[in-house]
């Protein structure tokens, strides 16, 4: 087992700045090489204040703001215009970028891509998309994607 200190969120680990335990395969061949984990040493102990200072700074200020835009985010539908070919197909897929930009274009403020899960989208209609705003507080978005013209 290989001691990590996340540098990113990873869904299903934990958020930055949380030291984990892992197999040394997947540490060595995935979380490091792609830049989520640094190994954990006796001096990364200084790097973890850094990284949860930085990430309280990214969070929604108060837990009253993240509910009201939990609040917001739940009761608007997300219209995503995708390109489609017969039967709704998408060429392509929906990700997690196109749901945070169209987020933005209905006015309900800036989301960071990497808080949105989402299933694969492969066909027009009705989906949902669950977004991170805290720690204990999730969102569920109701998409509407529709075919551009």
């Amino acid at each position: 087992m290989s001691k990590l200190i996340l540098t990113h969120e990873v869904s299903g680990l934990g958020a930055p700045g949380d030291v984990i335990d892992v197999k040394n395969g997947y540490a060595r061949n995935y979380l490091i090489p792609q830049g989520f984990a640094v190994a954990w040493t006796r001096g990364g102990e200084k790097q973890i204040d850094q990284i949860k200072a930085a990430r309280v700074a990214r969070e929604h200020a108060t837990l009253e703001e993240a509910q009201a835009l939990k609040a917001a985010l739940e009761n608007t539908r997300v219209r995503l215009v995708v390109k489609a070919g017969e039967g709704g197909r998408l060429f392509g897929s929906v990700k997690t970028t196109d749901v945070a930009d169209a987020v933005a274009a209905a006015g309900l403020g800036q989301i960071d891509k990497r808080k949105i899960e989402l299933s694969p989208i492969k066909v027009t209609g009705e989906h949902e998309a669950t977004v991170r705003l805290r720690d204990e507080l999730s969102a569920t978005i109701t998409l509407q994607v529709v075919a551009a013209k």
